[in-house]
């Protein structure tokens, strides 16, 4: 399967959640090809299906006075920090049934990613997401709707890691975070680590069929 790869530098998030939508009902009506988004986002917090508010350790007021969105949304998983130097990357790719080996895919494109700049990484048989020993790299949280993908993951590069003091990432609590940066000891080039996302997950997805080539052109007749 061939994607299409967006990036969009920085953005706010209700912007980029608004463009995902818009680009998902495009592909589930066969009206446009598979999509990957690339972004970083000023700080804000997300909320998945399965938070719960014990995993906000701040009032909301603390949030606001700190100029922290929250937004909760349709991914699975629990709350998660977005913020500069992180990369993150929305999957909208027609998926059918194949959800497990979408979540298969993706973490280990990702383990890929990290091995290239040096740093070990593995995925967790009862955790989503990908891990530096104890410490979680990438946050993993996915929606299907009309069997096409949205959300996708969150992969710390040059992130602030403070900024997960204000939570419980992604409600597990006796484990922590942890970036690229700070394994290697140094800012990573986030051109660079964009570079090694694309080419990874086209590596592990050109594995999977090739998907609305005809519907586009009805489409757009």
């Amino acid at each position: 399967m061939k994607f299409e790869v967006r990036d969009l530098g920085r953005m706010g998030y209700a912007e980029a959640w608004d463009l995902q939508k818009e680009i998902h009902a495009a592909v589930a009506a066969g009206c446009a090809s598979p999509h990957l988004l690339l972004v970083e986002h000023p700080p804000v917090i997300t909320l998945g299906r399965n938070a719960g508010r014990d995993s906000l350790l701040r009032p909301d007021a603390w949030y606001r006075e700190q100029g922290i969105d929250l937004h909760v949304i349709e991914r699975g998983g629990d709350v998660t920090w977005h913020g500069p130097g992180q990369l993150v990357g929305y999957l909208i790719f027609p998926v059918g049934r194949k959800v497990r080996q979408l979540f298969r895919d993706l973490e280990q494109a990702i383990i890929d990613v990290a091995e290239g700049c040096g740093v070990d990484a593995a995925s967790d048989p009862e955790l989503a997401g990908v891990w530096h020993g104890r410490d979680k790299l990438c946050a993993v949280g996915l929606a299907v709707r009309n069997r096409v993908s949205f959300h996708g993951f969150a992969l710390n590069v040059n992130s602030d890691l403070a900024s997960f003091d204000a939570i419980v990432p992604c409600g597990i609590s006796g484990r922590g975070v942890t970036s690229l940066a700070r394994v290697l000891g140094q800012e990573q080039d986030m051109e660079i680590v964009k570079e090694r996302t694309i080419a990874a997950l086209a590596d592990r997805f050109s594995r999977w069929p090739a998907a609305a080539g005809e519907a586009e052109a009805s489409c757009r007749s």
